[in-house]
């Protein structure tokens, strides 16, 4: 079929789905069409690919920094989600991620939707050579504070891989989690094992809180994740404390 012989709703539609490495054959073979509507499809689909190129090379360059990092050994990288929340757990992932495939959009969790975290997650999951997961629950972190609720969830985190890392990197400060640590400040933007933890601590904490808010609805635990949103704070004060509140961070709540 020629090129005129396609209509114009067809060939923008080509467009608008076609993947990375389709786009620059569709891009080369309609852009001389005379046609208004294929040359504004043209144009978008152009855009959408240099977007998509530059992301690649941004992803590209967190697998790179994290051998750098990291050596040849195995890695495994390490994020948190919750420290700051005033209910709920604090949850840590450790992920070891392949060198190939390559997953296209990792980045810090706090830089994507909703729909790109869950997304990647499942990518992550599939293509990851382990994944570990703990929380530390509120009452424990009542107990034996943020620092030391930090540092086990993460040794516990590694440990839950099943794997013997030749370096653990994680995001921020020094943790004393693991004796092969490195951290790495914004870690979660910078190196691809890293991004990839703070994804799926993220999305497994999310959907905790989901399951909470069903539980205890009055602190709209679904929209503010057991953060300090003003109508959580609101709900505090009128209802008090529930059983998964941090009570040491709510002092200034309640009376």
């Amino acid at each position: 079929m020629s090129k005129q012989a396609q209509s114009t709703h067809t060939i923008s539609a080509y467009l608008k789905v076609a993947s990375f490495e389709e786009l620059p054959e569709l891009l080369c073979r309609y852009a001389a069409d005379p046609r208004q509507q294929v040359h504004h499809a043209v144009e978008v689909a152009q855009r959408r690919y240099e977007r998509q190129r530059l992301d690649r090379k941004r992803v590209r360059t967190m697998y790179e920094l994290q051998e750098r990092l990291g050596g040849q050994g195995v890695i495994v990288g390490v994020d948190e989600v919750g420290r700051g929340a005033l209910a709920g757990p604090l949850t840590v992932a450790a992920v070891v991620l392949p060198r190939k495939p390559v997953i296209w959009g990792l980045n810090d969790s706090k830089r994507l939707s909703a729909q790109q975290r869950e997304k990647l997650a499942l990518c992550i999951k599939e293509v990851a050579s382990a994944v570990g997961i703990a929380h530390v629950q509120a009452a424990d972190i009542d107990r034996y504070g943020m620092s030391a609720s930090l540092r086990k969830a993460m040794a516990s985190a590694v440990a839950n891989t099943g794997v013997d890392p030749g370096c653990v990197l994680i995001d921020g400060n020094p943790v004393h989690a693991h004796p092969k640590e490195k951290t790495l400040i914004k870690g979660d933007a910078k190196v691809a094992d890293i991004a990839a933890a703070s994804i799926v601590a993220k999305v497994t904490r999310d959907h905790i809180m989901m399951t909470y808010d069903e539980a205890y609805p009055d602190y709209h635990f679904a929209a503010c994740k057991g953060y300090g949103s003003a109508a959580h704070i609101a709900a505090i004060k009128r209802h008090g404390l529930c059983p998964i509140h941090r009570a040491s961070f709510c002092t200034h709540f309640i009376n």
